[in-house]
């Protein structure tokens, strides 16, 4: 049990990485607090695991949602070890069609919500020495010319970790890190797809430039690596940033057409 005893909240909890992330938190141990918008999909993960976890529905686009959050999982659990930002808006638009109110709406839950979080927690993170797992992109470093905002924001989210991760360890024993996943095979990146026009079995046959193991990654094996980054196992390890990709984000070489 890598977590046991363990409180953490995990944000956008209620399905894909975030509810793979919650349900492996309590495999190892640990009391989650299930955070997302859709209280019918938290009210179903959060009740398949029973008194280990807790349910709370708002909308992080509200600057007063962090202080909620932090307080419903005190209420719930009365304490806090670990706080994993997972919940994230993806708006697709180019850099013409991508006004100011679509770059504030994501910015507002990707970046700032994370720093609003962190601060209403840090208090309880500094008296349990806990940890925050940062979840962002891939897309952090250019991203695709269809996620400028989107990509922008990981970008944001990725110095937001290397500045917290050195100042708050340092000042106040909270370490701060994140994981930048690839291509993850979410219930919502299929609906996507669908929408697209894709056939079902899309996913079966994405190109070997996108998936060199032969399949996306699932949604399990990146809660598998969230739990080492909040566990005491990654003790002292702070302000890191770790790609979790099928091939190098930098200095990738391409195969030639």
């Amino acid at each position: 049990m890598r977590l046991e005893d363990k409180v953490v909240v995990v944000t956008g909890s209620t399905s894909g990485i975030g509810e793979a992330i919650a349900r492996r938190c309590v495999a190892e141990g640990a009391r989650v607090l299930v955070h997302g918008l859709e209280r019918d999909l938290g009210e179903a993960v959060a009740g398949s695991l029973g008194e280990a976890a807790a349910l709370h529905v708002d909308d992080l686009a509200d600057p007063e949602a962090a202080a909620r959050v932090v307080g419903a999982a005190l209420l719930a659990f009365g304490r806090i070890d670990a706080l994993v930002n997972n919940a994230g808006r993806v708006e697709r638009g180019t850099v013409e069609t991508t006004d100011a109110a679509a770059f504030d709406r994501v910015m507002a839950v990707n970046a700032r919500a994370p720093l609003l979080l962190i601060r209403a927690a840090l208090p309880e993170l500094a008296r349990t020495r806990g940890a925050v797992l940062n979840v962002g992109s891939i897309n952090a470093y250019c991203g695709e010319p269809t996620f400028v905002a989107y990509s922008a924001s990981k970008g944001a989210l990725m110095t937001l970790t290397r500045n917290l991760g050195d100042t708050l360890h340092r000042e106040q024993g909270v370490r701060v890190n994140q994981i930048n996943p690839d291509w993850v095979l979410t219930e919502g990146e299929k609906h996507v797809q669908a929408r697209q026009g894709n056939p079902p079995d899309w996913y079966e046959k994405v190109p070997r430039i996108f998936a060199p193991s032969g399949r996306l990654i699932l949604p399990e094996e990146i809660a598998s690596a969230a739990v080492y980054w909040i566990a005491d196992e990654s003790r002292p390890i702070s302000g890191s940033v770790v790609e979790l990709s099928q091939f190098p984000i930098i200095g990738r070489n391409l195969p030639r057409v």
